[in-house]
C-alpha cells in the first residue's frame, strides 16, 4: 500500500481524508504544525507552510499528497506552487488539491493560480472545488453563533448548496487512490441550494431549539471579522464570497460527488442527523 501525505491533517477535510485512507490500508503521513501522536499506520509529521525546511521531511518516500492550501492566506499561489515543484522533485506521483467552486472563472485569482501551478508541475493531478461546508455550522466560523441560537452572516436571501465534509473527503480519498487523475477538476456541492435562514431552521429542528438567521450588513461583518483577528485581506475575500451568495451566483448545485462516487451528495438534513445531537439527549445523558 502507498504512503500518502495529508496536509492540514487536523482540519475539517484533512482528518477525514486521513481516516478514510487508513481504513483502506494505506500508511498516512498526517502533516500539521502541531502533529498528533503516532499510532499504527498513522505517521504524524511537523509541517508549516511558512517553513519550507519542514516540507522535505514530510515529502520523503511519499507516493501521493492531499494539498490543503495555507489557512487565512489570500495569496496561496506562491507557497502552493513552490510546494508542488518540491513534491515533483521528491518523486511524488500524484496530488489532489483542495480548491473552491468558481475560481476557474478568473485565472488571476490566487487559488486558480495554485491550481494551474499543480497542473503544470508534472504530477498526476486532480482538483476538488467544494461549496461551503456543512461543518462550518458545527466546528467552524458559525459554530459559536449556532450554540447561542443565532446564525449571523451577510448572505441575505442568497442560496448555497452546502456540502458535507465527509463527501469532500470521500471524493479526495478516492482520487488519491486512482491510478490516473488526468488533471480533472470536480465541482462539489450538496444536492440542494438553501438560504442561511433555511439552514438555520434545519439545524434548529435537529437540535430541538430555535436557531435564527441574522442578516448582517456586509460592512459590519467585515469590521467584525477584522476585529476578531482575521487578516484584513482574508476578511475582504470572505466578503467577496458572501457577496456571491447574496447575489445568487453560487446557488447552482454541482454533480462532482456523483461523478466520482456514483451516488448523490448528502443533504444538510442528513448531515445534521448524523453529526448534531439533540439537546434533549445531551441533557438526559
Amino acid at each position: 500500500m502507498a504512503t500518502v501525505l495529508v496536509l492540514g491533517a487536523t482540519g475539517k477535510t484533512g482528518r477525514r481524508v486521513s481516516h478514510r485512507l487508513l481504513q483502506a490500508g494505506h500508511s498516512v503521513r498526517t502533516a500539521a504544525r502541531s502533529p498528533q501522536p503516532p499510532g499504527g499506520r498513522n505517521q504524524p509529521v511537523h509541517f508549516d507552510w511558512s517553513d519550507p525546511g519542514s516540507h522535505d521531511e514530510a515529502l520523503a518516500g511519499v507516493e501521493a499528497v492531499y494539498i490543503v492550501p495555507p489557512a487565512f492566506v489570500v495569496d496561496v499561489a506562491a507557497p502552493v506552487g513552490a510546494f508542488v515543484e518540491r513534491a515533483h522533485r521528491a518523486g511524488v506521483a500524484r496530488a489532489v488539491l483542495l480548491s473552491a467552486r468558481g475560481v476557474d472563472a478568473d485565472d488571476s485569482q490566487p487559488l486558480r493560480q495554485a491550481e494551474l501551478a499543480l497542473l503544470a508541475s508534472g504530477l498526476e493531478a486532480a482538483i476538488v472545488r467544494p461549496s461551503w461546508f456543512n461543518q462550518n455550522f458545527s466546528e467552524g466560523v458559525f459554530a459559536a453563533g449556532v450554540r447561542q441560537g443565532v446564525l449571523s452572516a451577510p448572505a441575505g436571501d442568497g442560496l448555497e448548496p452546502f456540502i458535507d465534509a465527509e463527501d469532500i473527503a470521500e471524493v479526495a480519498a478516492t482520487l488519491l487512490q486512482s491510478p490516473a487523475l488526468g488533471g480533472a477538476a470536480y465541482d462539489l456541492s450538496g444536492p440542494e441550494a438553501l438560504s442561511f435562514a433555511q439552514a438555520a431552521a434545519v439545524i434548529g429542528q435537529r437540535l430541538g431549539r430555535p436557531v435564527r438567521y441574522e442578516d448582517v450588513a456586509p460592512a459590519d461583518y467585515l469590521a467584525g471579522a477584522i476585529a476578531a483577528g482575521l487578516p484584513p485581506d482574508y476578511a475582504e475575500l470572505l466578503g467577496v464570497l458572501f457577496a456571491l451568495i447574496r447575489s445568487g451566483a453560487d446557488a447552482g448545485p454541482s454533480d462532482g460527488v456523483e461523478q466520482v462516487l456514483g451516488r448523490p451528495a448528502r443533504s444538510l438534513a442528513a448531515w445534521a442527523e448524523r453529526e448534531l445531537a439533540p439537546e434533549a439527549s445531551l441533557e438526559a445523558a
